[in-house]
C-alpha cells in the first residue's frame, strides 16, 4: 500500500467534514482545518532530514481514527470553588470557574461559542499562526475536536489554579485539545494538565492525543503549566505549546512523561518582553517500547532575560529518547542569560537516546552554555550504595530518581518532586496508571512558589 494511502486510511475527508459540521465551526476554522488535512497527507513524520533515520516513530498505525464519535460523560473528581476545573473525554469538553474566581473577573469559554466566534472573536477558536511542520501536528490540527479559552485580568486579586483532565475512553479514539490562554499583567497562574487512559478503553487500537496550548503572558505575570503525561500504552500523542512572555514576566513549562506509546513534543517560547523569565523543565521515564521525541525553542527577542531548558529522561527496555534544543538570542537581546542541558541515563542495553543542542547567537553582550550526555548508570554509584547494604535494583532505582528530581526540583511548583512520585513508582513496579471511577490518579494541592519578590537572577550572574 502506498504511503499516501496508508495516511488517507488514518483519517479521511468524509471524517473531518462531519466534525466540523458537528461542531457548527466558523468557516475559517472549517477551512484551516482542510488545510491541516492536506498538510497532514503530504508533510513526513519528521521534516528534518538529519533525522528521518532515527525511527522513534515507527510502529504508528492509527488507521480507522475517530475525532467524531461521542460517549458517555466520564465521571470525575469534584470541582473545586476556588479554581477552574476542565475535563475532556469522548463526551466532550466541560468547564467550570469557581465563583471567587467569576468574581474576580476570570472568564472561561468553551462550547458552541468557542468554535463559533459567537461570544467575541477574541474569545474564539482562530486559525493558527504557525503551519504545520510535521505529519502529527498537522493531524492534530485536522482532527482538533475539543478546547477553552481562559482569559485571567490584569492583577487579579487571587491567584488561579487550572486543573485540567483529559482522559481516552474508545478504541481509535481521536481526543485534540485545543486552549488559548490570556494571563493580564501582574497575574498568577498555576495550571496542570493531566492525560490518562480508562482500563481497556482502546481495546487494543491506537489512539490519539493531541495537546495545543496558545499562552499570552502579561507584564510581570507569573505562569507556571505542569503536563502529567500518563495515557495508555497504546497512545500516539502530539504536544504543542507556544508562549510570548511580557516584560518581567516568568514563565515554567514543566513536562513529566510516564505513559504511552509515541510522543511528540514542540515547545516555543518566545521571550520578547525585557527582563523576561522562561524555564522549560521536561522529564522522561521510558520502559517498553515507549518513545519521546521533544525539540524545545528559547526565542530571546527582549533585552536582560533568562532562559532555560532542562530536560533528563531515564530508559529502560526497549524505550526510545530525542532532546533536540535550541536557544535563539536576536541581535538586540542585550544581556541575555541562557542555559541549554539534555542528559539521558540508559538502564538497559536495548535502549537510546539522543541529545541534540543548539545555539544560535546574534548578539555579543549575551551568556549562553549548553550541556549533554548520554550514558549508562554509573556502576561506581550502585557499588558505593550497595556498599551500604543497598540491594543492586533498589540503588538503580534510586539513582535513577535522583537524576529526574535534579529538573524537577528547579521547578516553582512546590514539592513537584513528591507530587510525581507516585506517578513514576507505579511505572517502575509496572502497574497500571488508569482513570477509575472513585480512585482518580490525580495530582494533589499544589503551590505556586517564587512569586514575591524580585527575581533572584541577573546578567553578571552565574549561569544556573
Amino acid at each position: 500500500m502506498a504511503v499516501a494511502e496508508t495516511r488517507a486510511g488514518w483519517l479521511t475527508e468524509e471524517s473531518v467534514e462531519a466534525l466540523s459540521s458537528s461542531l457548527h465551526e466558523s468557516p475559517p476554522l472549517a477551512e484551516a482545518r482542510r488545510k491541516a488535512l492536506r498538510a497532514f497527507r503530504e508533510l513526513p513524520m519528521e521534516p528534518n532530514p538529519l533525522y528521518r533515520n532515527y525511527g522513534y516513530f515507527a510502529g504508528v498505525d492509527l488507521t480507522g481514527l475517530d475525532p467524531v464519535g461521542s460517549a458517555q460523560m466520564l465521571p470525575a473528581p469534584a470541582h473545586s470553588e476556588e479554581g477552574v476545573h476542565v475535563v475532556h473525554d469522548a463526551h466532550g469538553t466541560r468547564v467550570h470557574v469557581g465563583a471567587r474566581l467569576q468574581e474576580a473577573g476570570v472568564r472561561a469559554v468553551s462550547g458552541p461559542a468557542l468554535w463559533s466566534g459567537s461570544d467575541g472573536a477574541e474569545r474564539g477558536f482562530r486559525p493558527s499562526e504557525e503551519a504545520p511542520l510535521d505529519r502529527l501536528t498537522a493531524l492534530a490540527e485536522a482532527s482538533l475536536n475539543r478546547g477553552f479559552h481562559l482569559e485571567v485580568p490584569a492583577r487579579c486579586p487571587v491567584p488561579v489554579r487550572l486543573q485540567e483532565f483529559a482522559v481516552l475512553s474508545r478504541p481509535h479514539e481521536a481526543l485534540s485539545v485545543r486552549r488559548n490562554i490570556r494571563v493580564g499583567d501582574g497575574s498568577h497562574l498555576l495550571g496542570s494538565e493531566e492525560v490518562y487512559s480508562t482500563p481497556g478503553g482502546g481495546s487494543g487500537s491506537q489512539q490519539f492525543f493531541g495537546s495545543d496550548t496558545d499562552l499570552e503572558i502579561g507584564a510581570d505575570a507569573r505562569v507556571a503549566l505542569l503536563s502529567v503525561h500518563a495515557p495508555g500504552e497504546r497512545v500516539v500523542s502530539s504536544y504543542r505549546r507556544r508562549a510570548v512572555s511580557g516584560a518581567g514576566a516568568r514563565l515554567a513549562w514543566v513536562w513529566t512523561g510516564f505513559g504511552g506509546y509515541r510522543t511528540r513534543i514542540r515547545n516555543r517560547s518566545f521571550l520578547a518582553g525585557n527582563g523576561s523569565d522562561v524555564s522549560d523543565l521536561q522529564t522522561f521515564f521510558g520502559v517498553g517500547e515507549q518513545a519521546y521525541d521533544s525539540a524545545v525553542d528559547l526565542v530571546h527577542q527582549g533585552t536582560d532575560t533568562h532562559g532555560q531548558s532542562i530536560s533528563r529522561g531515564v530508559f529502560r527496555d526497549q524505550s526510545r529518547g530525542m532532546m533536540r534544543g535550541l536557544v535563539r538570542i536576536e541581535k538586540e537581546a542585550r544581556k541575555t542569560l541562557s542555559f541549554l542541558s539534555e542528559h539521558s541515563m540508559l538502564l538497559s542495553r536495548g535502549t537510546r537516546s539522543d541529545a541534540i543542542p543548539v545555539l544560535e547567537i546574534l548578539c555579543r553582550d549575551v551568556k549562553a552554555t549548553h550541556s549533554s550526555s548520554v550514558a549508562p548508570v554509573d556502576p561506581e554509584r550502585v557499588f558505593y550504595l550497595e556498599s551500604r547494604g543497598i540491594a543492586a535494583d533498589d540503588a538503580v532505582r534510586m539513582i535513577a530518581e535522583g537524576f529526574l528530581s535534579h529538573v524537577l526540583e528547579r521547578s516553582p511548583i512546590g514539592g513537584l518532586r513528591e507530587l510525581a512520585y507516585p506517578f513514576l513508582a507505579a511505572r517502575w513496579e509496572g502497574r497500571s496508571i488508569e482513570w477509575r471511577a472513585g480512585a482518580f490518579p490525580t495530582l494533589p494541592a499544589m503551590e505556586l512558589t517564587g512569586t514575591e519578590g524580585e527575581p533572584d537572577w541577573r546578567f553578571d550572574a552565574k549561569l544556573r
